[in-house]
């Protein structure tokens, strides 16, 4: 009995410790303050007020008097704040597993690759799969696919299975391949591509929906490594400012770890899910998207559709044949047909439609299809179209005029624009990796990283949007720089755009009044610092709901 007593003593400290931003107005003064509205304009101010709820009460300019009433103040010391970010595009599990697994993503040649391989192997030898991602052919400068031999020379005993970098393309030992039952009778499935040698055996690397053996394969998660996994995604996040984020493709497993946190008040980042595919919007939220959960900090709204696969595996789908590889003009994963039933059972039950297209063949039958939905479903329906990189200039001022959001992701263009160049050729490039033409066609644009293929890393996503070059400082001048945006418009996309493409605006991305106190201190003005060294911008201290959830100095 002693010990039941000395424990709720315990229990009533810990809540009364964090009592005073829960409880209390809280005001946050001496900040260089900023902040994007939904407009695009940008709005300076000098103080905050927050109210007992963890919601913005007021700003103040300068010229502005402080209100001397307050429970608590927190003295800015003239440091930059700004709303927190939102990513517009990640992969929560994944990047959490990513963290738990072997990373390939610093490897600059298959040599590089295969040492990281033998040592992860060695460090483990009790693991039966080796499991891993990040890898990119492209980067190593190879010319080709890794191949299942030069995987075997490492690992012969166990299989091993390695996603590329942008999630849709695998590498796997013979090991692997004999576990997910692929042979050379194996037809390639549609949607899918089985790399094969001369003799038409599977050569090691499986395209798109040719990975499905794989992935059942794979020896499934515990639950308890499903939570790990979402712990490590928040914690990565929290670190680099963002407190809200579209999960692209949330399974039901991924939604109940994300529940249990929430039972568990372990829920610390703002989740706008979007499930993977009509079965799992189904099973998950039934008739309809979910209401907003813990304090607006979970809510199934649509559901994430694939279209075609990516540039740097060629599944992205194409209107003419790729550059570098005559005859081949990518992967559609679904045919025009398929994307329309999918998009009207979701659009039935008021599910917001997000749809994976890069190529642009793809764009443009989702566009195609946009336009005949809309003669459908009227209301607030704002189509989503993930990635849109490679577009038709004509295709362009479509978009706004059917009412869909680019929800792109700027450090993709940095790391992509040598292979773009190659597999597209100097002629199509009109409408790639298009920021600028989007804002001057009225499009709605969110940003994010697409993470773990990118890193969640909102500093040098901002940068790569105003200068079109990477962290090198190449290509001088910037890749096809007439597409780089403002520091305010990436700011904003990066917050007020992001809220709007989830349909959270109101809720939080802005800190008008009314919205969640989540915000960010930096250790200087984006919008002030030369542009190449917006990327070195760090930061400092992470609020949320009026709540310090992540401070730098620990």
């Amino acid at each position: 009995m002693k010990a039941f007593r000395i424990a709720a003593a315990a229990a009533a400290l810990a809540t009364t410790a964090l009592s005073p931003a829960a409880f209390a107005d809280t005001l946050v003064k001496n900040v260089n303050g900023m902040r994007v509205d939904q407009d695009g304009k940008l709005h300076r101010f000098a103080a905050m007020l927050i109210d007992d709820e963890g919601r913005v009460a007021e700003l103040y300019e300068r010229k502005d008097k402080l209100p001397k009433k307050v429970d608590y103040e927190v003295d800015g010391d003239g440091r930059v704040l700004t709303p927190s970010f939102i990513d517009a595009h990640l992969h929560l599990s994944m990047l959490g597993f990513a963290a738990m697994t072997l990373d390939l993503s610093d490897t600059s040649s298959l040599e590089e690759a295969k040492a990281k391989i033998a040592e992860y192997a060695a460090r483990y030898p009790n693991k039966a799969w080796i499991i891993g991602t990040g890898w990119n052919q492209e980067k190593w400068g190879l010319g080709r696919f890794p191949t299942a031999a030069e995987l075997d020379a490492i690992v012969p005993d166990r299989p091993v299975w390695l996603t590329r970098a942008d999630v849709h393309a695998g590498w796997a030992n013979s090991a692997a391949i004999r576990e997910a039952g692929v042979t050379a009778k194996t037809k390639d499935p549609e949607g899918g591509r089985i790399v094969r040698d001369a003799k038409g055996a599977p050569a090691g690397t499986f395209i798109d929906e040719a990975m499905s053996p794989f992935s059942a394969a794979l020896p499934e998660p515990r639950p308890e490594e499903r939570d790990l996994a979402f712990d490590k995604a928040q914690r990565i996040l929290l670190e680099h400012g963002i407190t809200a984020a579209a999960d692209m493709g949330t399974t039901m497993e991924d939604w109940q770890a994300m529940r249990r946190a929430g039972d568990l008040g372990r829920l610390q980042i703002r989740v706008m899910s979007y499930a993977w595919g009509i079965d799992n919007m189904v099973a998950i939220a039934g008739p309809g998207p979910t209401p907003w959960l813990y304090q607006d900090r979970l809510r199934m709204g649509g559901v994430k559709l694939f279209l075609d696969g990516a540039l740097g595996s060629r599944g992205a789908w194409l209107l003419a044949d790729y550059s570098d590889a005559p005859g081949e003009r990518g992967l559609p994963q679904i045919n025009g047909t398929q994307l329309r039933n999918m998009m009207s059972r979701a659009s039935m039950s008021d599910f917001q439609v997000a749809v994976h297209a890069i190529g642009d063949a793809a764009n443009r039958e989702v566009l195609d299809s946009i336009a005949e939905m809309n003669d459908t479903y009227d209301g607030d329906r704002r189509w989503r179209i993930e990635h849109a990189q490679i577009i038709d200039p004509e295709d362009l001022p479509r978009f706004a005029k059917l009412g869909a959001i680019a929800s792109m992701q700027p450090t993709h263009e940095t790391s992509d624009w040598r292979m773009a160049e190659a597999r597209l050729g100097p002629d199509r490039l009109g409408g790639a990796y298009a920021w600028r033409s989007m804002l001057e066609n009225s499009v709605p644009l969110a940003f994010g990283s697409d993470a773990p293929v990118e890193p969640v890393d909102v500093m040098s996503g901002i940068a790569a949007a105003v200068t079109r070059q990477d962290s090198a400082g190449e290509p001088f001048g910037g890749w096809l720089p007439d597409e780089a945006i403002s520091r305010e418009q990436s700011l904003g996309a990066f917050t007020a755009g992001a809220a709007y493409a989830g349909m959270a605006e109101g809720r939080f991305g802005s800190l008008a009044v009314g919205e969640w106190a989540d915000f960010v201190f930096l250790s200087d003005d984006p919008m002030m610092v030369p542009a190449p060294e917006i990327r070195d911008i760090r930061v400092l201290e992470t609020w949320m709901g009026g709540h310090k959830v992540y401070d730098n100095e620990g």
